[in-house]
């Protein structure tokens, strides 16, 4: 990555202004892109929050159209937020991490200044990573949302169940009886499928996995298929209100009869992580799994 290293020379900075500490490391950030002869943009809110007098772009978009390369100050939260807003870019994000738990996060706060210095040095991997799409209805009004980690179709909160019927390219899969439904990337396995009891799916896997969520039929279980797939979920139950979230965001709430159709996107993020890093080992230290310490070879 070196090559693409040295075209590096224009960098934007997204944060969340709610994470406390933010302002501190953008400021920080800013000072060592510019010593290293680098240009600084941020998006406006960014600007605002850390006080910085740089170049100012509208959203998160215009700013990724515009630099070699996106920092992204946060939790994974954050993460895909800004995903889904420059997924019409190409432009690759490193995450830095002030959140807890942090799968798409890669960088530590604390470990900023040698992180820029690797990626300087093209000390770097770019992975890309698949969007998913849904498309559909909601209250007469059609609708279309990407999502990087996964769609959700769950009851609002009430104790009774809702009812869905799922198909995979045109074919009948069940029907689901239970608190709702979870359609997940690969990247997405590590969210909420995985706290439904979904399988961990390698992130450059070309799979969605369907899980159900507390299904009142104890045989149910996660189903993994093709990327490729379509997936059509239909609500049967009029009653408790349905809903539709992508990505724990953007809640569109569904009727009886209504159909959401699931695809993988035309888009894609890229996301850079530093040399030497590795999905099993950060399920190991994340998810604090035995064999957490096995020492490296």
């Amino acid at each position: 990555m070196k090559k693409f290293a040295r075209a590096i020379r224009r960098v934007g900075i997204v944060a969340n202004s709610g994470k406390d500490q933010a302002p501190e490391f953008v400021r920080k950030a800013a000072k060592l892109i510019l010593r290293s002869g680098r240009k600084v943009l941020t998006d406006s809110t960014t600007s605002l929050s850390a006080g910085l007098a740089m170049p100012v772009l509208p959203d998160a978009l215009s700013l990724a159209l515009e630099v070699d390369l996106v920092l992204v100050f946060g939790g994974d939260g954050t993460m895909l937020r800004v995903a889904r807003e420059t997924a019409e870019s190409s432009t690759p994000l490193l995450g830095i991490n002030l959140g807890a738990l942090g799968f798409l996060t890669d960088v530590r706060s604390s470990d900023l200044p040698s992180a820029l210095d690797r990626v300087w040095r093209g000390d770097f991997r770019v992975e890309s990573r698949a969007l998913i799409e849904a498309v559909g209805n909601s209250r007469g009004q059609s609708f279309q949302a990407n999502a990087l980690n996964e769609f959700v179709i769950s009851r609002r909160m009430i104790s009774r169940l809702i009812e869905l019927e799922a198909s995979v390219d045109g074919q009948v899969l069940t029907r689901y009886r239970g608190d709702g439904l979870i359609i997940s990337s690969p990247t997405g396995s590590t969210a909420y499928s995985l706290a439904a009891g979904g399988a961990v799916v390698y992130p450059t896997a070309e799979v969605f996995t369907l899980t159900p969520i507390c299904p009142h039929t104890l045989s149910n279980r996660s189903v993994i298929v093709n990327l490729n797939s379509t997936i059509r979920v239909k609500v049967i139950s009029p009653k408790p209100e349905t809903v539709l979230s992508g990505d724990g965001q953007n809640e569109r709430q569904l009727s009886a009869g209504d159909v959401v159709t699931i695809r993988r996107s035309r888009h894609s993020i890229r996301l850079v992580h530093l040399t030497g890093t590795s999905f099993f080992e950060t399920l190991r230290h994340k998810l604090h799994w035995s064999g957490s310490n096995i020492p490296a070879e």
